[in-house]
């Protein structure tokens, strides 16, 4: 699909979509509880519909209405012997669910995309390798087969949180306690204080004992809890950028005591706008795309720790690196440092790419408020905020689909 945007100056207020990455938390979290749980306020993205369905693959009773998601939870014991889990395109669900799966003793095949499955799993298979327990990984799937023993498990601190997240859901339902270890202080800390927040709400505990070990009482279980999902910092993040621009636009809905490492955007935004800083990304990668987009149009910064970018739906170092150049801006890219150079925008003169990336396409967007342009692959909006074109349409920006 692609849409033209032309240029113009957005005014009006927006309601921040709900946290795909708490929805993801909380659904699970009520899936694995003994009795109904209500989850309200959830946006129906392709990612979160991936959990959703998964959940049901596992046998979890699954109603969604309207914006509200009622759960009956199953047990590890019960899931369903040679279940296929259908996570789409999601880094979370699989992660996440991998874990989860290996409590039970029965087989279960995970499979998704081919861009999902190129994405390092490494962490899980080491475990699985280190305790006897299967996982097979083949094109576009992965099967694994527990059962997962309580214990002491290590992992290298600059991986993924999402391997982090995916233990603490299942260890707490174990006999016994167990403990994860990090190599080195661990990135995206934010991402696993969330995953924290949801074990909490559904009456699970787990804590960091210092920045480089978790503790997780065994022997816990989950119980079902009625729960909301609180706004989307890093989909905000896309708005907030408007506003930095100078447009006449407002975000209501985000908790201001969020735990979300991506509600930095704001004070971010402000020092692109007001100078060249040099801003950490370990916290917050998904803001990557769009902050490269505000420092190109404004004066340029560093961002430092962004090697994760390129482990994400597509390269996004690489890409948001070529469709800026089609606007005429220039990004030095290093493993684990890019520098947007200050420089004359122009509008593109071919098309630009979302190489089908939801980040990417809803970073350039915003960057063609101000230039006016064409983009392709807009479908790819769908994975984490489906409305986002509608929105912007809404800001009085000028959106013309073309679906040919």
């Amino acid at each position: 699909m692609k849409i033209r945007i032309e240029p113009g100056r957005a005014a009006g207020i927006v309601r921040v979509p709900p946290s795909k990455s708490m929805a993801h938390r909380l659904l699970l979290a009520a899936g694995l509880s003994a009795g109904e749980s209500t989850v309200t306020n959830v946006a129906l993205s392709e990612d979160v519909l991936a959990t959703i369905e998964c959940l049901r693959a596992l046998g979890a009773d699954c109603r969604v209405v309207g914006n509200a998601v009622f759960v009956r939870g199953v047990a590890p014991r019960n899931f369903p012997d040679g279940a296929t889990l259908p996570c789409r395109e999601c880094g979370s669900t699989l992660r996440f669910l991998i874990p989860i799966c290996l409590l039970s003793d029965k087989t279960i095949h995970l499979v998704g995309s081919k861009r999902l499955f190129e994405r390092p799993l490494d962490a899980y298979a080491d475990i699985c390798r280190l305790r006897g327990l299967t996982f097979s990984r083949g094109a576009g799937e992965v099967s694994v087969k527990g059962p997962l023993n309580s214990g002491i498990y290590t992992l290298p601190g600059d991986v993924s949180s999402q391997y982090i997240s995916g233990l603490l859901f299942a260890l707490p339902l174990l006999d016994g306690d167990s403990e994860i270890r990090l190599l080195q202080k661990a990135e995206s800390r934010p991402y696993i204080d969330l995953t924290l927040a949801a074990l909490a709400a559904f009456g699970v505990r787990a804590s960091f004992r210092d920045e480089q070990t978790l503790l997780v009482p065994g022997g816990q279980r989950y119980a079902p809890a009625a729960v909301t999902v609180e706004g989307d910092a890093s989909g905000a993040a896309f708005f907030g950028a408007l506003a930095s621009f100078g447009d006449d636009v407002t975000l209501t809905g985000l908790s201001p005591d969020s735990l979300q490492g991506d509600r930095v955007f704001a004070p971010y935004l402000e020092e692109i706008k007001n100078g060249v800083p040099t801003l950490s990304l370990s916290d917050c990668p998904d803001l990557g795309p769009i902050l490269f987009a505000a420092a190109a149009w404004q004066n340029g910064a560093v961002f430092t720790d962004t090697r994760r970018l390129r482990l994400k739906e597509c390269d996004r170092v690489a890409c948001m690196a070529e469709e800026l150049s089609k606007c005429g801006a220039v990004l030095d890219m290093e493993e684990n440092r890019v520098t947007v150079r200050k420089s004359t925008l122009r509008p593109p003169a071919v098309p630009v790419s979302s190489h089908g990336d939801h980040r990417v396409a809803m970073a350039m967007a915003i960057l063609l408020t101000r230039l006016g342009g064409e983009i392709e692959g807009c479908e790819a909006v769908r994975k984490s905020m489906p409305d986002f074109f509608r929105k912007l349409s809404q800001l009085h920006i000028g959106v013309k689909e073309d679906v040919t």
